[in-house]
This record gives structure tokens, C-alpha cells and sequence, in this order.
């Protein structure tokens, strides 16, 4: 019986050590964290033999092959003590994509990946597909494949799953845009991060389908020098594209896979706004179209899907203040996207864990939106070098609540408090979504 060792008992190993139990390995999970209670309960049903709290290397290094979350980096000394070993470090992605015969769209990409992996979703929920929803977001892939496997996934995918995946093939493959993100975990080289990003078209044949971003430029830079064999369909929004999507002169969206049939919608009738998510619709709409659901459907589904929570979410309006929760721009690059879209004077709070940020992109957009910039973070040296002299007011808070009484003592009617942190919460919150709960508790308190 193989050895099958998971690390990480989160949602994507738990998952895996159930399908793996299932295929009749020797499972053994271990987190160097606490468990979760519902985890340890799935565990504990499935008779699956787990640690927590620690790594036991004699229990880990006699593994088959290992199953990492990809939280934990390839740089570990964990992981090194594997490859020295020669056993094989993959992902769960990897690993539940042997046993499934389900067409996958695997969708990413430094930005929108969430949102367009979810539009993705719900247009072939809506089309009556039989779809399951994993990767980054939803359940667990090998969970599904365990329990009820579906005739299609939508899977959003991280760089850091990708870099764990070899064997696995996409179907249909998304590449929304690559600008810097991570950059810690890549050497703080763009390149290699890029090359990460293009692991989604590994091993795809002539009878898959890549769509990417022609208005990318990191993308399009890379493409030339990528062998890729699957039939290609680009989308922009600045030229007309053969085979993709693309605005015509009339600002109306155009899809088109089949030359016969396209779809056309205008951008006013979708229910997600701004540039990016034009972006964001384009890549769900060729997709969707690429596995046969109706024109009909897809214009319907682009029309009524609501976004999810911590994404440019409307919290409320305080005495002619509007407050928006952004806590999921992680990044610089969701940062310029959320402030391209203001129409407001723009309060920004901002800060967190810096992951090697660069936001001299910010700077135009902060000189021309931004009033105040409130930092939201245990250290806040380098937002403030970078905006000083900028705006107005630049001031600090440790909490959300004193970050949101601030914006609000700042705040006139008219104007927009933007929560856009450009960086990792782990610094004062549990994560992104803790900080976004917070800020909305906070809002909701004023």
C-alpha cells in the first residue's frame, strides 16, 4: 500500500487525504498549526491518522509521494528534506485531477481570478450543467471528486498550486493578466512568477482552448516564447480580436468562438462595472461559450450574478459618506483597479503585510482621486514614503474601528471611504475576510 502524506489540514488537504483514503492509499495528514474542529471531525469519520501542532519527520519522510497546501513553500527546510529524499511534493490539484474525467476550466491570473472563477460557475449552474466550484475558491477539488464527481469544474488557481502541478491538464485555460504579486515566494523575479502563471497551458493539446488577455502586457511579452499548442482566444478592450471578445465602436461587447452566432450585449447591461471587469466578463463569457451554453444564458447570467463579499462591496452611505469594502485587493495591482472605478474623492485605507509591493503605480491615480490615505497596519513607514507630499492627510490607525473613525472625521458629503488595502491582513487580522468583516462591523457602528 502506497504512503500518501498530506501537510496542510486546511480545505484542499483535508480533501485530499479523503480521496486519497478512497484510492486505497495509507493516509497520514499532518498541520503544523491547530486543526479546525469540522476537520478533525472529517478525519476522525474517515479513520484518516493525523498530528497537529507539529511536522514528525520520521512519520513524513518514508511518504510515497506528499500532498502540500500551497501555503507552505517550496523553501521550507520540510520540503527540502523531501526533494533531497527524491519523494515527490505535489498539489491537491494534481492529485484529484487523476481521478477525475470531468472537462476542467482552470482560471488565473494576478487579478480577478476570484471573480471571473465564480461568473465562470454560475453561468453553467445556470445553463443546468452539472459543475462543481474548487481550487482557491469553494470546496475542495479532491473532495468533490471523492464524493460527488461532477461532468465539469470551474477551478481557480494560484501560482503556488500551480507550481505544485506536473501531470495535470486544463481543458480550458484562463490567463487574466500577470503584474507583480507574491514576488517574495519567486526570488522577487517577475519572470519566474510569470512563468508560474503560464503552468496553466502545461500539457494542453490542439483540442484545448487558451484565453488570455491580448491587453496584457507582461502576457503578451511572455506568449512568443511559449510553446503553446491549444486553439487560442485572446480578448481586449482596446482592438477588434477574430476569434474571443472584444468592444466594438459602439462600446458593445462582441463574443465570438465559432465565427457564426456571436454574442453582443452592451456594457451597461452587466451587472459587474468598471474596466477590469469587462476584463472579468470577457473571460467567463468565451469560456462558457467554448462549452456550448446558449448565448441567451450567458447574456443572462453576465447580467444578474453578484459579486463576492469583500470585493468592491457597497457597506453603506453615513451622512452622505459611501463606504466600500475592499479587503480582498491583496495587492497593488487590485488596488489601481478599485480606484480606477471611483467617481468620488477618495478616502484609502491602506496598508497591512507588504509583500515587496512597488506602488509607484498608485501614484497618478492617488494624486488625481485620493484625498487622505489612512494606514492600517502594525507598520506603515513605507505607504507613508511613498504617498507623502501627495495628499493632504496622511494618518495611521491599528484597528478597524479607529481606521473607520478617522475616515469618517475626515469625510464630507460626497465622498467615498475605499478599504483597498494593497496588502496581506496578517499583521492585525486573521485574514482578508476578518479584516473586511471588521471594517463592515465598524461602518455599521457609526
Amino acid at each position: 500500500m502506497k504512503r500518501l502524506v498530506i501537510l496542510g489540514g486546511g480545505e484542499s488537504g483535508v480533501g485530499a487525504a479523503v480521496l486519497g483514503m478512497k484510492k486505497g492509499f495509507d493516509v497520514f495528514l499532518s498541520d503544523k498549526g491547530k486543526l479546525k474542529d469540522k476537520y478533525k471531525d472529517v478525519l476522525l469519520k474517515n479513520k484518516i491518522e493525523w498530528e497537529e501542532e507539529k511536522h514528525t519527520e520520521a512519520l513524513i519522510l518514508n511518504a510515497d509521494e506528499v500532498v502540500k497546501s500551497p501555503g507552505i513553500p517550496d523553501s521550507s527546510e520540510l520540503v527540502k528534506a523531501l526533494n533531497r529524499k527524491g519523494i515527490k511534493v505535489i498539489s491537491e490539484i494534481e492529485f484529484a485531477g487523476r481521478y477525475t474525467k470531468a472537462k476542467k476550466i482552470c482560471i488565473t491570473g494576478s487579478n480577478g481570478k476570484t471573480t471571473t472563477t465564480l461568473l465562470t460557475y454560475h453561468i453553467l449552474k445556470k445553463a443546468g450543467l452539472n459543475v462543481g466550484l474548487g481550487g482557491n475558491v469553494g470546496e475542495s477539488f479532491a473532495m468533490q471528486v471523492a464524493e460527488n464527481d461532477f461532468d465539469y469544474y470551474v477551478l481557480e488557481l494560484s501560482s503556488f498550486q500551480l507550481d505544485g502541478m506536473f501531470e495535470f491538464k486544463a481543458d480550458i485555460a484562463v490567463l487574466l493578466n500577470i503584474t507583480p504579486d507574491h514576488l517574495d515566494r519567486y526570488d522577487y523575479k517577475m519572470e519566474k512568477y510569470a512563468d508560474s502563471k503560464f503552468r496553466i497551458t502545461q500539457n494542453q493539446t490542439k483540442d484545448d482552448e487558451f484565453i488570455y488577455c491580448v491587453d496584457d502586457p507582461v502576457t503578451m511579452s511572455m506568449i512568443e516564447g511559449k510553446n503553446i499548442k491549444a486553439k487560442q482566444y485572446p480578448f481586449s478592450i482596446k482592438q477588434k480580436v477574430e476569434q474571443g471578445a472584444f468592444l466594438n465602436e459602439n462600446k458593445q461587447l462582441i463574443i465570438n468562438t465559432n465565427n457564426t452566432n456571436p454574442l453582443n450585449m452592451t456594457i451597461q447591461e452587466l451587472a459587474l462595472q468598471g474596466k477590469h471587469n469587462i476584463y472579468n466578463s470577457m473571460a467567463a463569457g468565451i469560456a462558457s461559450k467554448l462549452v456550448d451554453v446558449r448565448k441567451e444564458t450567458i447574456r443572462e447570467s453576465l447580467s444578474d450574478f453578484h459579486n463576492i463579499d469583500h470585493r468592491l462591496e457597497l457597506v453603506g452611505n453615513v451622512h452622505g459618506i459611501e463606504f466600500i469594502n475592499d479587503s480582498k485587493a491583496t495587492n497593488v495591482n487590485s488596488t489601481w483597479y478599485a480606484l480606477e472605478s471611483m467617481e468620488n474623492p477618495v478616502i484609502l485605507i491602506l496598508g497591512g503585510v507588504d509583500k515587496g509591493n512597488d506602488y509607484s503605480m498608485l501614484k497618478d491615480l492617488v494624486k488625481e482621486k485620493v484625498k487622505a490615505i489612512i494606514c492600517l497596519g502594525a507598520d506603515n513607514k513605507k505607504i507613508i514614503k511613498a504617498f507623502k507630499g501627495m495628499v493632504e492627510t496622511i494618518v495611521e490607525a491599528h484597528s478597524a474601528p479607529e481606521a473607520v473613525a478617522q475616515a469618517y472625521k475626515i469625510g464630507k458629503k460626497g465622498d467615498t471611504v475605499l478599504l483597498s488595502p494593497a496588502c496581506a491582513s496578517f499583521d492585525l487580522f486573521e485574514n482578508y475576510e476578518d479584516r473586511g468583516t471588521q471594517f463592515k462591523q465598524a461602518v455599521r457602528a457609526l
